[in-house]
C-alpha cells in the first residue's frame, strides 16, 4: 500500500480521485431533504491543495526523573490540526491536557523517579512525520521508554484508558486505574488508538490512549465546528487529572510497567 490522504489508500496502479467530508449538520440536512422526497443536486467547490513539504517540529519538554532520569514516560497530544475550525478537540485540547497534567505534577511538588516527557507531535494529520522521526531518532533508547500515553479523542468526560502491552503491564495499569475511581475514569481496555504513540511499539514501548465519552467527537472534528466553545472546562480538568495520575504513578513506580 502506498501514500494516503485521510483514510483513503491507493495502489500505485490506481488513479487517485478527489474526496470530501461533510459535516454532521450538513449530512443530516441532506438526509431530511431526501426523506421528504426532494431531488438533491450538490455542487462542491473544493480548494484543498497538497503543498510541498515544509519543516515542522515536535514540541518537547521534560520533568527530570529523580532516580532514573534515563527512563521515560511520555504524555502527549498532536499539535497540528486541519485548517478549518480551530482544532480544539482534534487535538488542541489533547495537547493542552498533556501540558497541564505535567504542570499540575510540577505545581504539586511531586518528584517522579523517572523522567516525564511531554511531546506535542507535529504532522499527525498529514502522515505522522513527527512520530516517525521521533521513533527513528530515539531508536537506540526506546528500550528505556517505560510508557507512552496520548490524548487524541477530544477532551470530553474521561472514562479510562486503552492499553497495548503485556499482560503483566496491563495488571499494573489496571492497578493505577483504580486510583481514578472517584472520577469514574479508571477503566482500562485492551488496545490503543493513539496514532503517534503507536509508532513506538516497534521498539517494544507499551502505549496508551485516554478514553473519553467521545460520542460527540465526530460532530466536530475536521470541520468548522471544532472550536473552543465545544470545550467544557470541568470535563477538560477531569482529563488533566486522569492524565496526571496515570503519568505520575507510572513514572514513579519502583518496578515500572512490565514489557
Amino acid at each position: 500500500q502506498t501514500p494516503h490522504t485521510g483514510n483513503m489508500r491507493y495502489d500505485d496502479k490506481v488513479k487517485r480521485i478527489p474526496h470530501a467530508a461533510l459535516s454532521m449538520e450538513d449530512a443530516m440536512m441532506l438526509a431530511r431533504m431526501q426523506a421528504r422526497g426532494d431531488r438533491l443536486r450538490i455542487q462542491l467547490k473544493m480548494e484543498a491543495r497538497t503543498l510541498p513539504p515544509a519543516k515542522s517540529r515536535n514540541v518537547i519538554a521534560e520533568i527530570r526523573g529523580s532516580e532514573k532520569p534515563e527512563e521515560i514516560v511520555i504524555v502527549s497530544g498532536h499539535i497540528d490540526s486541519w485548517d478549518v475550525g480551530q482544532g480544539a478537540m482534534d487535538d488542541g485540547g489533547g495537547c493542552l491536557a498533556a501540558w497541564e497534567a505535567a504542570r499540575l505534577i510540577l505545581k504539586s511538588g511531586l518528584k517522579p523517579r523517572r523522567t516525564i516527557r511531554i511531546v506535542l507531535w507535529t504532522n499527525e494529520e498529514n502522515g505522522l512525520g513527527g512520530a516517525k522521526q521521533y521513533a527513528s531518532r530515539h531508536a537506540a533508547d526506546l528500550k528505556n521508554h517505560v510508557l507512552a500515553i496520548e490524548s487524541d479523542s477530544g477532551v470530553f468526560k474521561p472514562t479510562g484508558f486503552g492499553f497495548l502491552g503485556s499482560a503483566e503491564g496491563m495488571k499494573v495499569i489496571e492497578g493505577i486505574g483504580g486510583l481514578l475511581a472517584p472520577l469514574k475514569a479508571g477503566k482500562v481496555d485492551k488496545g490503543c488508538r493513539g496514532a503517534d504513540v503507536l509508532r513506538l511499539i516497534s521498539g517494544g514501548v507499551p502505549v496508551m490512549h485516554l478514553e473519553v465519552e467521545r460520542d460527540r467527537y465526530f460532530w466536530y472534528h475536521h470541520t468548522h465546528a471544532d472550536t473552543i466553545d465545544k470545550l467544557d472546562v470541568h470535563e477538560f480538568n477531569q482529563c488533566v487529572a486522569a492524565l496526571a495520575v496515570m503519568t505520575f504513578v507510572a513514572a514513579d513506580l519502583p518496578g515500572g510497567v512490565p514489557r
